[in-house]
């Protein structure tokens, strides 16, 4: 009796707001927990929680058996709760991955939650992101023998530029400008589990760098310090644009050549039905379909030679 009670208990404890998806990526389906933190999760953040017994104690809603005490311990916490306390102070510009990111960044930002407290009310301590700038070593991929070497970033919000060095000393092999600086996880394409593509464009190309760090906080640190750089440049080049309630990028496309399989498109995929009786543009790549409305049909022409002429660019790494 005390098992169906507790198991109806836990039921309803799924349908208070914020519990029905993971506090962590914000997947749908949460069949698991945190019962040291009080947080419902998902299968994926849960082989994560189960990695940092220190901070995190994981729990199945179904599978396993559910003390009383713990049931009112998760019923005086749960997802919004820890979200008040854990996010209370998430920069605008780091990213929060989902539940299709790579596994770097998901565990690096559990880890930056619960682990490090970075982002909690109280914390005093600067995110070495925060001003744009840093600088290290991490691998990358030669352009003709596409193997890695190690070499020097430095990464400088304040002169708008990153570099990297093939030597020790002497000039910079690239100076590249924040303004078309990008970067985004490539984790498949570069075949390591902390690889990131680095775009940026010069001379009207688009260009690459394919890079790592054995760290993962190191190589996602990496990552936020690129956004927080494009975060002050786009503040600094555009100050009366008004900053968002929710600055963060919810994602990021990345668009290769026609011949792999990208393309893009006047209108909406056969089948999709809009609200709206707006333009549409349909971004073709191999994975997927990207729908987005447009204002009026002068914005849609405009977006699509936009997106026609990226696709145009040769990709060069």
């Amino acid at each position: 009796m005390d098992r169906d009670r507790n198991k109806s208990l836990l039921q309803e404890l799924l349908k208070v707001p914020g519990n029905d998806r993971c506090a962590d990526c914000g997947a749908p389906g949460t069949e698991w927990t945190s019962y040291k933190l009080g947080v419902f999760i998902c299968l994926n953040c849960s082989g994560i929680h189960r990695n940092l017994p220190q901070i995190s104690r994981v729990k199945s809603l179904w599978l396993d058996f559910w003390e009383n005490d713990l049931i009112e311990f998760m019923k005086n916490h749960g997802n919004l709760c820890a979200k008040a306390k854990y996010e209370a102070k998430v920069p605008p510009y780091y990213y929060i991955p989902r539940s299709q990111d790579c596994l770097v960044l998901r565990e690096q930002w559990i880890r930056a939650k619960y682990e490090r407290e970075e982002f909690v009310a109280t914390r005093v301590y600067q995110d070495p992101c925060s001003a744009g700038s840093r600088e290290g070593f991490l691998w990358k991929r030669g352009r003709e023998c596409r193997q890695f070497q190690k070499r020097r970033f430095i990464l400088s919000a304040g002169e708008g530029v990153m570099k990297y060095y093939t030597k020790e000393s002497g000039s910079p092999k690239a100076i590249i400008s924040i303004e078309t600086l990008n970067a985004m996880f490539q984790t498949e394409k570069i075949k390591h589990i902390h690889g990131l593509q680095i775009t940026y464009s010069t001379d009207g190309q688009t260009r690459n760098l394919f890079v790592y760090h054995e760290s993962g906080k190191e190589i996602v640190d990496w990552f936020n310090a690129i956004r927080a750089a494009r975060y002050h440049y786009l503040r600094t080049t555009f100050p009366a644009v008004p900053e968002p309630e929710d600055s963060s990028e919810q994602g990021h496309v990345f668009i290769g050549r026609t011949d792999e399989g990208y393309e893009v498109r006047a209108g909406f995929p056969q089948g999709v039905q809009m609200k709206k009786r707006k333009p549409g543009i349909t971004m073709v790549t191999p994975t997927r379909e990207f729908v987005f409305m447009c204002e009026n049909d002068r914005e849609q022409r405009e977006w699509i030679d936009a997106l026609n002429g990226v696709l145009a660019q040769p990709l060069t790494g």
